[in-house]
């Protein structure tokens, strides 16, 4: 299933095929499916004394396609995405899957000077191998998005791939509805990359009394001057957030969550305060305020064309959040306010 997520195009605001799939593969397990005008997908499984919810962005980071050249080469826009690293990327776009490939000037043809700059977006194009606009148009058009060509590869102990951001939150979510009984609405939305727009929306729809976002995180791991082990790391179990620059967790909960991984012996590590966002910081924002948290899946390399997680943190990260889950349904809203 991770795979069949992986493969789907799903930027930012353009989430409609990631959407049908989640649909489609849960609406047997649970008891209300939800879909808003943003393209949040909500659904419920059972009905518990307090109400929780659980969070994972379907969208990923790519690029818009802005301008077609006389020459058929297309202009874009990135989503998410610094302009370097798409450079002489293999790239697949729209709802006909064109391939294309992301030029600049060449590199015989660049002088000392211009050799040294980064690649700026204003000089990178995306060439589908036509010669015209008018041929371009045949295949593409303005508006729509695109993202890495990028073949899905695991083996016993890894999965390698585009999208892991957050295509493993929505698994994660998935196998819970598909394998546990929890009373929960789970929540799969839209624009997290490009500021955290669908849960603002679903919060405020549901209004629960709790919140976590589950999502995927950036491994720590590439080396320092002094080779310092830095985390979150591959292995190491799933990521706990204590703050980040959209939101400083609900302590309660994160002590709750810590908690629940010691007691049940699950292996888990911290996220490195005050980097990045998720969904959390939309949701805990709404109504009177939601005591939220947030759990991730650590993998390397993130926001780029494929990257890398351990099998055996996403199998924690599920074990974390179901064992999680059942701790703050027996302690009700006193152990979370």
């Amino acid at each position: 299933m991770l795979r069949e997520l992986c493969e789907l195009i799903g930027v930012s605001g353009d989430e409609e095929m990631v959407k049908d799939y989640l649909k489609n593969s849960i609406s047997d397990e649970v008891d209300e499916i939800v879909e808003d005008t943003y393209g949040n997908l909500i659904v419920r499984k059972g009905k518990g004394k307090i109400k929780v919810m659980l969070v994972a962005h379907m969208d990923e980071v790519g690029f818009m396609i802005t301008g077609i050249n006389k020459n058929g080469l297309l202009r874009f826009k990135t989503i998410g995405i610094p302009p370097a690293v798409m450079l002489a990327k293999r790239v697949i776009i729209g709802k006909h899957r064109i391939i294309g490939v992301v030029g600049n000037k060449p590199a015989h043809f660049v002088n000392d000077e211009e050799g040294k700059k980064k690649p700026e977006e204003k000089s990178l194009f995306i060439d589908i191998g036509v010669n015209s606009k008018e041929e371009a148009e045949k295949f593409v058009e303005i508006g729509e998005t695109g993202t890495f060509d990028t073949d899905f590869y695991e083996d016993d102990n890894l999965f390698m791939g585009r999208a892991l951001d957050n295509r493993i939150g929505c698994f994660v979510l998935s196998q819970l509805i598909k394998n546990t009984d929890l009373p929960c609405y789970y929540a799969f939305t839209t624009q997290e990359e490009v500021g955290l727009r669908g849960a603002k929306i679903v919060g405020y729809r549901i209004s629960p009394d709790v919140a976590i976002a589950v999502d995927t995180t950036g491994a720590n791991e590439f080396p320092t001057e002094k080779d310092v082990p830095q985390y979150p790391v591959l292995g190491s179990g799933p990521v706990i957030t204590i703050a980040d620059y959209s939101i400083i967790c609900s302590q309660k909960l994160v002590s709750l969550i810590v908690q629940t991984a010691v007691k049940n012996n699950i292996p888990y590590q911290y996220k490195q305060p005050m980097v990045g966002g998720t969904d959390a910081g939309s949701v805990h924002l709404v109504k009177g305020g939601i005591p939220s948290a947030v759990i991730s899946t650590p993998a390397r390399y993130i926001h780029s064309p494929l990257a890398i997680a351990a099998k055996l943190d996403v199998n924690q990260t599920i074990s974390l959040l179901a064992k999680g889950v059942e701790e703050i349904i027996k302690k009700g809203r006193s152990g979370i306010n």
